[in-house]
């Protein structure tokens, strides 16, 4: 079983400790999971993420949280080099693909300054400690003229479609993901998101972090958002 707290949301060394644990539990069948869980609509969000970098041939890209490696298999697919970077080791012993493979703490990179061309992050905002720290780790480590681009849950403006998906998040995935792999994880990820700052402070915080060209854009009516940005 996960050692993710079900009666509370824990903070700082707590959370780490306890997101890393969480996720090595549940790396096995995580693909799995998430693939019946967003009925295959995760690929199409990723593909979506990959585009807004613009990237040139070749290019070096982070992908950071990088859990199993989709976003590594992807952009290897498209003639780039990705570099992977997770806190759980257990996902990325079940990784598939071919690119390098850190261990590492996303608000403490092991890469140079502007040693990347770009970076993405699927779905980890709300499992950092910190989210100030960690944008001024993009801004650090992206070359000038390179672009960000991070996704994460969201809340559908739409009040019907806000009901619905509600009643599916807080409800029947953790029904679903307790069946399927750990119930303790997958309480977790709903309450997780209470984590996520307002959409317009993150939106600033990567502005303060010293971004530009910083959008927010909503995917599948609002259940996912997309934040993107360019190191000027």
């Amino acid at each position: 079983m996960s050692s993710m707290p079900t009666d509370h949301l824990p903070e700082g060394d707590e959370k780490r400790d306890a997101v890393r644990s969480m996720f090595d539990t549940i790396a096995p069948r995580y693909d799995m999971v998430n693939r019946i869980m967003s009925f295959r609509m995760d690929i199409g969000w990723r593909r979506k993420a990959q585009r807004s970098l613009e990237l040139r041939p070749r290019s070096v890209v982070l992908d950071l949280a990088c859990g199993t490696g989709d976003f590594c298999v992807e952009l290897a697919e498209e003639g780039h080099r990705p570099i992977g970077i997770d806190l759980s080791f257990g996902m990325l012993a079940s990784a598939r693909t071919d690119a390098p493979l850190v261990q590492g703490d996303l608000l403490q990179l092991p890469i140079s300054d502007g040693g990347v061309d770009a970076a993405v992050c699927g779905f980890a905002l709300r499992n950092l400690v910190e989210l100030k720290p960690f944008f001024s780790e993009l801004h650090r480590v992206v070359r000038p003229g390179g672009r960000i681009a991070l996704l994460d849950v969201s809340r559908p403006d739409n009040g019907v479609m806000r009901w619905g998906h509600g009643v599916y998040f807080n409800k029947v995935v953790p029904q679903v993901g307790g069946l399927l792999s750990d119930r303790g994880a997958y309480a977790y990820l709903p309450r997780s998101v209470s984590y996520l700052p307002e959409p317009a402070t993150m939106v600033a915080m990567l502005r303060s972090a010293g971004m530009v060209e910083v959008e927010r854009t909503q995917l599948s009516g609002g259940i996912t958002q997309l934040l993107s940005a360019t190191r000027p």
